[in-house]
C-alpha cells in the first residue's frame, strides 16, 4: 500500500486505529479452545468485528512463533483473511527483525512475498545493511524502532554525548554528534529511504518526545504503540505528532483484544475499538485532517 492510499484510507475510515493481534493462546476465551485453530477463530471474530473502525492490524510474530508450526499455520490463516479485505486495511508484521546480507533478505522474502505483509518492523542496531534488503519493493513499508516505551529503553535510546567542557564554555551549538541515538537513528535512515517507503515506531508513553521528532521528521508516519492497557494518551499523541495527512498509526492491543473472555468478547472488543476510533476522528477534525 502506497502513501497516499493509507491517507486517503485513513480519511475515508476517519480512524489511524491500528489493532494490535497480540493473541496470547492463554487469553483467549475458553470456549474458542474447542476450535481447530483457536488464534485464528478469535483473530477473525475480532476482525470481522473492527474492520470498519480500524485501519491497520499488527500481529506480533512473537504469540505466533511461540507456538510452532501450529503458530505459523494461524499466522498464515490471519494474513490471508487480512487479504480478503483488499484495500480496507494495513498489515504489519511486528517482527522486530534485524541481521545482515542473505539472512536479511531472506526475513524480507518471508514478510512480503511469501506473506504478502504491507510492512515489518525492523531493528537498526546493525546500521544500513539490515535495513536495505527491505526496501527493494514496491509499495512495502520499513518500520523502524527508535522510540519504544519499554523499561529498558533508556539503556541505548536516550544516550546522548557529552560535549566537551571546552565548546560548552564557549555555547558552541550542539552538533548531530550530540544528538540522542535515537535521533541519530532517525537522521542516518533518510540516507535509506524516503517517507514514501519508511516509517518510525515511537511509544505513546514518550508523547512529550514526538514534538521533537516531528520536527526531525515532519513527514514521516510514525506507529505509536501502547495507548490503552499500557497507558499513553492518545490526545497527547495527537497534539504533538499528528500532521496535515494524519501521519500516525496509533496501536491498541490488549484494551481491545481482552476486553471480555467471554462469549461476547467480539462485541466488547467493538465497544473499545468504537470509542477509540470516535476519540481519533475528533482529533482528525481538530487537526484538519479531515
Amino acid at each position: 500500500m502506497k502513501k497516499q492510499e493509507l491517507i486517503d484510507l485513513i480519511r475515508r475510515k476517519k480512524s489511524f486505529l491500528c489493532v494490535g493481534l497480540d493473541s496470547d493462546i492463554t487469553k483467549i476465551p475458553p470456549h474458542l479452545l474447542k476450535e481447530e485453530d483457536p488464534v485464528f477463530a478469535f483473530n477473525k471474530e475480532i476482525i470481522d468485528a473492527t474492520i470498519d473502525l480500524a485501519v491497520a492490524y499488527k500481529p506480533n510474530l512473537a504469540f505466533y512463533e511461540s507456538r510452532g508450526l501450529d503458530g505459523w499455520k494461524s499466522l498464515e490463516k490471519t494474513i490471508q483473511y487480512l487479504r480478503t479485505f483488499d484495500k480496507e486495511v494495513f498489515t504489519i508484521a511486528d517482527a522486530k527483525r534485524g541481521d545482515i546480507g542473505n539472512t536479511s533478505r531472506q526475513y524480507a522474502r518471508a514478510f512480503f512475498e511469501t506473506l504478502n505483509f504491507d510492512a515489518v518492523t525492523v531493528a537498526p542496531y546493525m546500521g544500513k545493511d539490515s535495513i536495505t534488503p527491505f526496501l527493494g519493493y514496491e509499495g512495502k513499508w520499513v518500520i523502524l524502532l527508535v522510540l519504544t516505551s519499554n523499561e529498558g529503553a533508556s539503556d541505548f535510546q536516550l544516550i546522548q554525548p557529552r560535549l566537551p567542557s571546552t565548546l560548552d564554555k564557549l555555547g558552541i551549538r550542539v552538533m548531530y554528534s550530540y544528538r540522542k541515538l535515537y535521533e541519530q537513528v532517525i537522521i542516518k535512515s533518510f540516507e535509506w529511504a524516503d517517507d514514501q517507503a519508511m516509517m518510525f515506531v515511537v511509544g505513546a508513553t514518550k508523547a512529550e518526545m514526538l514534538q521533537g521528532i516531528r520536527k526531525l521528521a515532519p513527514d514521516h508516519f510514525l506507529l505509536v504503540p501502547g495507548v490503552g492497557a499500557q497507558g499513553g494518551s492518545l490526545e497527547a499523541v495527537a497534539e504533538h505528532g499528528m500532521t496535515e495527512s494524519c501521519g500516525l498509526l496509533v496501536n491498541a492491543s490488549r484494551s481491545i483484544l481482552f476486553a471480555s473472555k467471554g462469549t461476547d468478547f467480539a462485541e466488547k472488543a467493538r465497544h473499545e475499538a468504537s470509542m477509540l476510533r470516535d476519540e481519533m476522528e475528533l482529533m482528525l477534525k481538530k487537526y484538519g485532517v479531515i
